[in-house]
């Protein structure tokens, strides 16, 4: 399951134990944000219908800077942004 921002949810516990089913499901509410915010991401792809962030030119941007994992150190970050930019290519 590749989610808008090219995350791919497939790997997460939540995903394989059915627990979320996506950002859809979850109207982009992830669980690092603060309660009951949603993802900023999910927010812009769905106010400027891009359907997914390999639709935008703008890549990486500030918002996937402004919706940091903070669990992640700065050179994992930096991978995981590679991760997703290749992720949206395969579905552009």
């Amino acid at each position: 399951m590749m989610s808008v921002c090219g995350t791919d949810c497939s790997t997460c516990y939540c995903y394989e134990e059915k627990m979320c089913n996506g950002c859809n499901e979850a109207k982009g509410k992830v669980f690092h944000m603060a309660e009951g915010k949603a993802c900023r991401i999910y927010d812009c792809t769905v106010n400027n219908k891009h359907g997914h962030c390999g639709n935008c030119d703008k890549l990486p941007c500030d918002i996937w800077r402004s919706t940091r994992d903070p669990k992640f150190t700065d050179q994992e970050f930096d991978e995981n942004i590679r991760e997703r930019m290749a992720n949206l290519k395969k579905i552009k």
